[in-house]
């Protein structure tokens, strides 16, 4: 008989952790095997992190005290909550935005120029 494996409880900054290494660029594959966490799991961790910030990675059950008094914020702390979750997502806008530029001058550079001798110019027609 198949003994029911209790379901493991994260804490906040493991998970934190986890998704920092991947944001770093770490092999998702790799970082599940060393943590011994399923591979979903951090995807929904990155998910949710990305959505509204850490907290929420809060650990399950009952809301904390923090959590309880979200729903008594005044409208600048609203304000202060939204401004750093849009700038929070602008910088990893532009971490993508200068990844996927040196992408791009990478695969410019591997190109061989037009220019370079012995290369045929294009004449704008075909089959002629």
């Amino acid at each position: 008989m198949k003994k029911k494996r209790k379901p493991r409880v994260y804490s906040l900054e493991f998970k934190v952790e986890a998704v920092r290494r991947m944001c770093a660029g770490e092999n998702v594959r790799a970082l599940g095997r060393i943590l011994d966490v399923p591979r979903c799991m951090l995807y929904y961790w990155l998910d949710q992190y990305r959505e509204r910030g850490a907290e929420r990675l809060r650990a399950p059950g009952r809301p904390t005290l923090n959590q309880s008094m979200e729903l008594q914020r005044s409208p600048a702390e609203e304000a202060a909550q939204r401004i750093a979750e849009l700038e929070r997502k602008v910088g990893q806008q532009s971490l993508e935005v200068d990844f996927l530029k040196r992408a791009f001058q990478r695969v410019k550079e591997s190109r061989p120029s037009s220019s370079a001798p012995g290369g045929t110019a294009s004449t704008g027609r075909s089959g002629q």
